[in-house]
């Protein structure tokens, strides 16, 4: 599992840098301002899944279970945002994201920090 490197958007702007999807998952860091860009080059569609760790929960009294976002063959979706309240693993603090395939997917974290 790797750890995406956070790229921040500015007002002047960003050309992101995108790294080959993990086989075994990436993980990023949270907060209300990062966002996950997918670009599946595939030829089918995948799902990516955010994982919710068990007991996590913005509202008590909500139950939440893993996002799972399916990306089309040959498109891009950005993802977020990717809330710490939600996402964040305990023991890690990050996101752990996983992917049903990786050919020709690449990813890139995105924070926000403009006002």
């Amino acid at each position: 599992m790797a750890t995406l490197t956070t790229q921040v958007i500015t007002r002047a702007g960003v050309i992101p840098t995108y790294g080959a999807a993990a086989g075994g998952g990436d993980a990023m860091q949270v907060g209300d301002d990062m966002f996950l860009h997918i670009k599946n080059g595939g030829g089918s569609s995948i799902t990516v899944t955010l994982a919710i760790p068990a007991g996590a929960s913005a509202f008590p009294q909500v139950a939440y279970t893993s996002t799972a976002v399916t990306v089309a063959n040959a498109s891009e979706k950005m993802i977020g945002p990717i809330k710490a309240a939600i996402y964040a693993d305990p023991v890690t603090g990050l996101c752990t994201i996983t992917y049903t395939a990786v050919t020709s997917v690449t990813v890139a974290a995105l924070q926000n920090l403009e006002p």
